[in-house]
């Protein structure tokens, strides 16, 4: 039963229409891709650019390597023709006169000692060759040691002098010093040979003229002879 006061609800409303969309009126479409057509002469030249890149980097590696082999064939070489200075060695050095009490009169000094050619292939012109000993860096004898001769590769040329008389140049002073240093047990002396050297590298190659000079110390116990210490032992050596 419906009441005076209420409305009543229609049971289906009608719908409300919606604005309608607008349409373009021009749409755009998706273009094609352009496709572009090359001759055959840009083709030939993209191949022939290609080619001339592969070989030009072919080429750069055949350089690179033939470079490679050249400078190891050249250090090999090098390492193998490189001359090595002499070794020198002293073997004995006495003055006997040390142990006499009245040994100035017949003072004299002798010495041994070797010249060793380490080089493989390469040989040694000693030109000439004088020795030379000190006293507290006083010259006190010089004589020559040897003529010119040459040292053939791996071998050993032994030196050896006597200096007395008018090769050594000790006075009485001098020997003073020296009794007074053999009472402390240690003479010490320093031995010097100099020589004018070329080295032959083949027969057809000679290096230039160098003078070397090897500095050997020497120490005499209170009998005048080399402390076993100092026996066998390298001489430094350097060039000038």
């Amino acid at each position: 039963m419906e009441t005076p006061d209420q409305l009543p609800v229609p049971s289906n409303p009608e719908p409300v229409p919606s604005s309608p969309k607008p349409v373009p009126s021009n749409p755009e479409r998706p273009r094609p891709p352009i496709k572009r057509h090359h001759t055959a002469r840009y083709y030939a030249n993209m191949v022939r650019e290609s080619l001339m890149t592969r070989l030009s980097k072919k080429l750069c590696v055949i350089f690179l390597m033939l470079l490679l082999t050249v400078g190891i064939i050249l250090f090999v070489l090098w390492l193998s023709l490189r001359p090595h200075r002499p070794r020198f060695f002293i073997q004995e050095f006495s003055i006997p006169a040390l142990a006499e009490p009245a040994g100035f009169e017949n003072a004299e000094i002798s010495f041994n000692a070797t010249a060793r050619n380490s080089n493989q292939h390469i040989g040694i012109y000693y030109d000439s060759m004088e020795v030379s000993v000190y006293y507290r860096e006083q010259r006190i004898g010089a004589t020559p040691l040897a003529e010119s001769f040459f040292q053939e590769p791996k071998t050993t040329t032994l030196l050896s002098a006597i200096l007395g008389g008018a090769t050594l140049t000790v006075n009485s002073q001098r020997w003073m010093e020296f009794m007074n240093d053999r009472r402390r047990g240690r003479v010490t002396f320093r031995l010097e040979i100099k020589s004018t050297i070329r080295f032959k590298v083949s027969s057809w190659w000679d290096s230039k003229r160098h003078t070397v000079h090897a500095n050997c110390p020497i120490v005499l116990g209170s009998d005048g002879s080399l402390l076993p210490a100092y026996k066998n032992k390298r001489c430094p050596v350097y060039f000038t």
